[in-house]
């Protein structure tokens, strides 16, 4: 309970990039689009357009107690998120929602524009990205369409102008604070954490009525809820202290590229019980849309931008720990409520959906596919056979992370079977660089440098207490240094997993014979996407993304380019988004 667009070739302009991307594939993208519109049931293009409210947190993974009763023996045992729950129950939750880029911006920059992360030019880096305008995104198309739009907190950040494609700061909602965003810290702090917490809430509650009472009553409305909350840090113990999660009741229950220690445990209770206060403000947010009156016509999305942070296979992976997220919607007056959809879903199928239901045009550019005739549908469990995979991907996070200001590039298909990872420059450093590791020989950085620094070493990876552990027994203590190779070491050219066998995604089966056609058929298939979608990963040389400026020294970003905890306010406490 609570306490209280690009193909280019060296030389190309970014006019040249974005034009050519506006180009690709276009006949497969008009058949598609064309189809969909077609198939836009007559309700919606007569009843009144739905309201919609976004609720996206930073680093908020597949956590859930929703979860946890369709598949226990996780951590979604532990958790608990009643809210959700309820959204869900009142909708529909899908099991198999990833995001295109398990990096913040990146991630953002697919779902607002409804295309692969790699078609959204600086968009498609985390340090150094710069909006283009000329992207559509479906915040400001709704926008032009008649709706009144605003957000509190983080919609796209690091990146300048700073949550540029919902308007920036001419759609903020003003005066409302961010305090929530530091929920632990400040609960950890307080002589009476109930009242405190009581005091956040209402803090999100004023945010979104403030947002309501500048509106025309009969003008439709987008509202963006963006908590930061569990994106690091966060208090240490903060988890037990607050909502009574134990870690030991996490014994036996960590993602496999985590070590079952008291210290992990710890943190990661802590990170659970930053999830349980998203799922508070969650329940803030829709006591006011409830006090609307019009909850049954309001189409309702909550979801998070990639997994958990500052752990072994998490953000900036491609493992399902971070690239797997919770996703329900909801919304009464359309969607059958109760049901559980296996179908694979990626977060920019949210741009056209939202398009869809508003009866706004769907531009041709997008590539993310319509979710409404699965929301419509009366079934449940594998509902659209053609929804068998998704492709992810990431390039560039922290800047400064290896030589050269370089990316990480790897792109994967996930099917219901296989995870299939390609890393094209298998020579770089995964995480980036540590001293003996791409870095000078040297000593490493002290214990509180390496928990609470992310540039200290390996800086794709967030500063933690889990990042300490495994880079200090790791290196000390043989029985440990598997959790190191797995976190920081080089990685083959190509990675294969058989979730059949291996749901953890432990075991690379790449190399055996006996996986080789397997290999074969993913890889092709990876490869095929990656080229009809224009991915200049695959279609360049040198690729654009290891040029300036998508790398080198990033350029100042503005106050658009601080992210961290504090996303929606004018300072964070870290640049890592």
């Amino acid at each position: 309970m609570l306490p209280g667009s690009s193909i280019v070739c060296c030389g190309e302009s970014e006019d040249q990039i974005v034009n050519f991307l506006g180009q690709t594939s276009i006949a497969v993208l008009r058949i598609v689009i064309c189809a969909a519109l077609c198939s836009l049931p007559a309700a919606a293009q007569t009843e009144g357009r739905p309201n919609v409210v976004v609720v996206f947190a930073d680093d908020w993974g597949r956590y859930a107690s929703a979860y946890g009763r369709l598949e226990p023996g996780g951590l979604s045992d532990i958790v608990q998120t009643p809210n959700f729950d309820r959204l869900a129950a009142s909708g529909v939750l899908f099991t198999r929602a990833f995001v295109n880029a398990p990096s913040c911006t990146p991630c953002r920059s697919s779902l607002l524009s409804g295309q692969y992360f790699w078609r959204t030019g600086r968009g498609a880096i985390l340090q150094g990205a710069v909006w283009d305008d000329r992207i559509p995104a479906f915040p400001l198309l709704l926008e032009k369409s008649g709706y009144q739009i605003g957000h509190t907190a983080k919609v796209w950040s690091p990146g300048s102008p700073g949550n540029a494609p919902i308007g920036a700061g001419r759609t903020a909602v003003k005066g409302t604070g961010g305090r929530f965003n530091d929920y632990s810290e400040a609960l950890s702090a307080s002589e009476d954490p109930g009242a405190l917490g009581e005091q956040l809430l209402g803090e999100v509650r004023a945010g979104f009525r403030t947002f309501l009472q500048a509106r025309s009553p009969e003008t439709p409305f987008l509202y963006w809820w963006g908590p930061t909350t569990t994106h690091r840090t966060w208090v240490r113990g903060s988890g037990k202290k607050l909502w009574n999660i134990d870690p030991e009741r996490l014994r036996g229950r960590l993602p496999g590229h985590l070590p079952d220690v008291p210290e992990v445990r710890e943190d990661v209770a802590d990170y659970l019980g930053e999830v349980q206060a998203v799922d508070a403000g969650l329940g803030a947010v829709m006591e006011v849309l409830e006090e609307t009156g019009q909850r049954d016509n309001t189409l309702v999305i909550v979801s998070g931008d990639h997994g958990m942070a500052g752990v072994p296979g998490g953000k900036c992976n491609l493992y399902d720990t971070g690239t797997r997220v919770s996703l329900a919607i909801s919304w009464p007056a359309a969607i059958p409520a109760g049901r559980v959809v296996d179908d694979f879903v990626s977060l920019p199928d949210l741009s056209p959906t939202v398009l869809q239901a508003a009866g706004v045009a769907v531009p041709e550019v997008m590539t993310g596919r319509d979710l409404l005739p699965l929301l419509r549908s009366s079934s449940a469990g594998l509902v659209d056979e053609t929804r068998d995979h998704v492709v992810i991907g990431r390039e560039r996070h922290v800047a400064g992370a290896r030589p050269d200001f370089l990316p990480y590039p790897q792109r994967a298909l996930r099917t219901a079977d296989f995870l299939y990872i390609r890393n094209f420059a298998p020579d770089r450093w995964p995480m980036g660089v540590g001293p003996g590791f791409g870095a000078p020989e040297g000593a490493w950085p002290d214990s509180d440098r390496l928990a609470g620094n992310t540039f200290a070493a390996f800086a794709d990876m967030d500063a933690s207490p889990t990042k300490r552990w495994v880079i200090e027994q790791g290196l000390k203590q043989p029985e440990y240094r598997v959790f190191f190779e797995r976190a920081f070491a080089k990685r083959p050219a190509e990675e294969l997993y058989d979730l059949r066998r291996d749901p953890e995604q432990i075991h690379n089966v790449a190399g055996s014979a006996e996986y080789a056609g397997i290999l074969q058929a993913h890889s092709e298939r990876l490869i095929r996407i990656l080229r009809e979608s224009g991915d200049p990963r695959v279609m360049t040389e040198p690729c654009v993304f290891d040029l300036p400026p998508y790398a080198g020294q990033p350029e100042p970003a503005g106050n658009g380019g601080r992210g961290g905890k504090a996303g929606g306010r004018a300072a964070g406490k870290s640049d890592q988004g």
